[in-house]
C-alpha cells in the first residue's frame, strides 16, 4: 500500500508540474529533421532555465546528448568550465555547426532559427513569468533533480526515449541527472491527434499508427507501442520501460 501511495505521489507531483507549465514539451515537430551529428546539452533537470530548452527541443523533435551538471557533483562541472568559461547551465554544444551558447534565450533563439527557420515561442522565452512558474514546477516535484548523490560512472551513455512534459519520463530524468549519468535524449513527443493519451488508452477509435517515417513509428515496429519512458543502458544489455522500474534499476546499479 505505502509502494501505491508513494508512486500517486510521484507521478501526480509530476502532472502538477507539467501543468503549471502548460504541458509545453508535448508536441513535436513533423517537419524538422535531426542533424548529422548530436548536440550536446549540459543540463540541469530541476533547473527553471534549462527546463526551458528541453520543452524547446522536444517541440522541435530534436534528439540531444545530456551532459548532467547537479549542484555538488563533480563529474562533468570541470569539463563544463573548460569549455564555456563558467559553471551555469544551460550550455549549448553544437558540433554540426561549431556553435557554443549560454543561457536558454540564446539557445533556444539559435535552436529555433538554425534547425525550423522560425522566432521562438514567448512560452519559452525566460520571462519573470515564465521562470516562476518553471521554479514553481521544480517545487512540487520536492526539488528533485538538482543536487548530485553519490553514484558510479556508466562507461557508455545510456538512451532514453522521453518527451519533456511526460510525467512518467521526468523522475526517471530527475534521477538521471542526480546519479550524474549522461545519456542520448530521444525526443518522441506527440505529432497528431492519434498520438494523445498514454499508450493503453489514447485519444483515438481503431488502430493506433503514428505518422510514417517517423520515430514514432520506428519505435512502435520495434516494440509494439510507443511508451514512455524507455531506457537502454549498454553497460548492462538492460533495456526497461515504466519509470518505477527505471528508477528501481538506477538505483540498485549506479547509486553508491
Amino acid at each position: 500500500m505505502a509502494i501505491s501511495i508513494n508512486r500517486a505521489k510521484l507521478v501526480g507531483s509530476s502532472v502538477l508540474a507539467s501543468t503549471i507549465r502548460g504541458w509545453r514539451g508535448t508536441n513535436a515537430s513533423r517537419t524538422v529533421q535531426q542533424p548529422a551529428m548530436l548536440p550536446e546539452l549540459f543540463d540541469r533537470e530541476g533547473c527553471a532555465h534549462c527546463r526551458f530548452v528541453r520543452e524547446a527541443l522536444t517541440e522541435l523533435n530534436l534528439d540531444v546528448r545530456i551532459v548532467p551538471v547537479p549542484l555538488g557533483g563533480t563529474r562533468f562541472s570541470q569539463r563544463l568550465m573548460d569549455i564555456s568559461g563558467s559553471d551555469q547551465v544551460p550550455y549549448l554544444v553544437d558540433p554540426n555547426t561549431g556553435t557554443k551558447l549560454g543561457g536558454s534565450d540564446a539557445i533556444i533563439q539559435y535552436l529555433f532559427k538554425q534547425y525550423s527557420d522560425r522566432i521562438m515561442p514567448e512560452q519559452l522565452k525566460a520571462t519573470p513569468a515564465n521562470v516562476i512558474k518553471s521554479r514553481l514546477a521544480t517545487t512540487v516535484r520536492g526539488s528533485h533533480g538538482l543536487d548530485a548523490d553519490s553514484s558510479k560512472p556508466a562507461t557508455q551513455d545510456m538512451t532514453l526515449y522521453s518527451f519533456e512534459s511526460s510525467p512518467y519520463s521526468r523522475p526517471v530524468r530527475e534521477r538521471l541527472c542526480e546519479l550524474e549519468i549522461p545519456y542520448k535524449l530521444v525526443n518522441i513527443g506527440k505529432q497528431q491527434r492519434a498520438d494523445i493519451g498514454p499508450s493503453n488508452f489514447r485519444l483515438h477509435l481503431g488502430e493506433y499508427k503514428p505518422l510514417p517515417n517517423t520515430k514514432r513509428s520506428a519505435f512502435l515496429a520495434e516494440h509494439g507501442n510507443v511508451q514512455v519512458p524507455y531506457l537502454i543502458d549498454p553497460n548492462t544489455g538492460q533495456d526497461l520501460f515504466e519509470s518505477a522500474d527505471i528508477l528501481k534499476y538506477l538505483n540498485e546499479n549506479y547509486k553508491i
